[in-house]
């Protein structure tokens, strides 16, 4: 387990020389055909995309509402 938490570690660091994070529930668009789209918590993004043209495309309103149904 120590050996997993160390790698992990390990490879966020490195990768962070590359990329920049955003952190929270983000959604891409839903395809209308198929109606799939991905959702994460951590996005890793290229240091050469602008914040605005990020968040343009990945955000939280394109994440699918959560409907609770009452009995």
């Amino acid at each position: 387990m120590k050996n997993i938490l160390i790698i992990l570690v390990c490879s966020i660091l490195l990768t962070n020389c590359s990329n920049r994070y955003v952190l929270g529930e983000r959604c891409t668009q839903a395809d209308p055909t198929t109606k799939m789209f991905e959702r994460s918590w951590i996005w890793a993004v290229d240091r050469g995309m602008s914040k605005d043209d990020f968040d343009s495309r990945i955000n939280r309103k394109n994440c699918p509402q959560k409907v609770v149904k009452k009995p």
